[in-house]
Parts: C-alpha cells; structure tokens; sequence
C-alpha cells in the first residue's frame, strides 16, 4: 500500500538516527561475534580431527577461543 506523504516523495518520513545507530551497532556486534564463533569452531575441530589432540582438548580450545576472543574484540 502507497503511503501518503505531504511534500516531495524523495523527502519521506523523518529519520529517527538513534535508533538507526542503535540497530547498526547491533549489527555489527553480532556480526563481530557470530564470525569468532566459526573461526573458532574451525580451529577447534581442525585440532581435534587431524592431530592425536581428541575431542575434549578440541572442545577446550574451542571455550579458550571464545573466551579469548571475548575479550578482545569487546
């Protein structure tokens, strides 16, 4: 449905900014950690499949990752 605007269409609504940045920060921040979650996750398998390390060390690398990671990229 076509929303009625008083002025020109290239004008629209007012922009509410800090909201926008609020969702942008948001975006980032998850983007930040969902890709530290994945590189983790494939160093962690890489230790545990193709060295002698087994799953549990693989496992502890992957908490000492995310901690890591954490920490560094807040």
């Amino acid at each position: 449905m076509a929303e009625h605007h008083n002025g020109p269409v290239e004008m629209g609504a007012p922009m509410d900014y800090p909201e926008h940045e609020k969702t942008y920060n948001f975006f980032i921040n998850v983007t930040k950690f969902v890709t530290l979650f994945c590189v983790a996750l494939m160093i962690a398998m890489a230790a545990a499949f193709f060295t002698s390390a087994g799953f549990f060390s693989g496992f502890l690398l992957f908490i000492i990752l995310n901690v890591a990671g954490y920490y560094l990229l807040r």
